[in-house]
């Protein structure tokens, strides 16, 4: 910031939500330094109470952005209101108490205004991002998931990321007889569609007519499934249980999990369906193991 400049009310605020953060961070370490590695009930209800530490506090910094933001609103209506006021009164004495300019001084003012509108643009980013509904949505989710010792393994979002959060999953089973491409979780979903076509055809209809599927529609839906980018949902992961032999969990931020493929006993294939991630909304990611609190504090 140039000097001689005044912080904004934004800046400030900014400034303390950052110095407020820090400080938690060095609590969480602390705390994190008190439990001994192998006091797994402490660990998990450590675990519970730093998300709600860090729910807290976003919580609380978009309540005073909010605030703030009203605030400094009534302000710049009642100065505008002031100015007009004063123009009026101080006539010509305005033009008389103007004072000459530099090209260096208008090179610094320049400088510090352009400095001035970064930082307030950082500073509405950060309100935006506390406000906006993928960060309470991933705050649900991560108390939820900590819950059962785990954490969001992001996945890329082009259209296979259901295959590819499965993919993800199967893989972390360390079983080379179980590890599939999403090629290939593609194609044996959509042979185990055709091949079981009274089971799934029912629920697909025609969106314009709102009939259901004639047979070159389905098996159009089918080649869409195994050669395309195509988006998966509830009826391919219940082909997927059936082609895998393993239950799939989908756990949600305001809704209950659901359990697809309850006729098997094994261990489920865990993924997160997330409403509000990037810019096309509904997201598949898939889940992993809470990293060990220490190791997540030095990080």
């Amino acid at each position: 910031m140039e000097e001689g400049t005044v912080a904004t009310p934004e800046e400030l605020l900014l400034k303390q939500h950052r110095k407020e953060k820090k400080d938690l961070q060095a609590k969480i370490q602390s705390m994190k330094n008190a439990v001994p590695k192998n006091d797994k009930k402490r660990r998990k209800q450590l675990t519970d109470e730093i998300a709600k530490l860090e729910a807290d506090i976003s919580n609380r910094h978009e309540e005073e952005f909010r605030q703030l933001k009203s605030t400094t609103d009534t302000k710049v209506e009642e100065l505008i209101n002031g100015a007009e006021t004063m123009k009026v009164e101080g006539g010509e004495q305005e033009d008389i108490q103007q004072l000459r300019v530099t090209k260096a001084q208008k090179r610094r003012d320049k400088k510090a205004a352009q400095e001035k509108e970064r930082e307030s643009r950082i500073a509405e980013a950060e309100m935006l991002n506390l406000q906006g509904e993928r960060h309470q949505e991933g705050l649900r989710l991560a108390q939820k998931l900590a819950q059962q010792q785990l954490q969001i393994k992001e996945i890329s979002s082009d259209g296979h990321c259901m295959y590819r959060a499965i993919e993800d999953q199967l893989a972390q089973r360390s079983k080379p007889e179980l590890t599939m491409s999403v090629k290939e979780l593609r194609s044996r979903t959509a042979d185990h569609m055709r091949s079981h076509a009274d089971d799934f055809l029912p629920f697909l209809t025609n969106p314009t007519t709102g009939d259901m599927y004639t047979p070159d529609e389905f098996e159009k839906y089918c080649s869409d499934v195994e050669h395309t980018a195509a988006w998966g949902g509830q009826l391919e992961l219940r082909a997927l249980t059936q082609v895998l032999h393993l239950p799939i969990e989908v756990i949600q931020a305001d809704s209950p999990a659901i359990r697809i493929g309850e006729e098997y006993a094994s261990e489920p294939i865990t993924l997160v369906y997330m409403h509000h991630a990037y810019g096309l909304g509904e997201h598949y990611n898939s889940v992993e193991q809470l990293k060990d609190p220490a190791a997540a504090g030095d990080s």
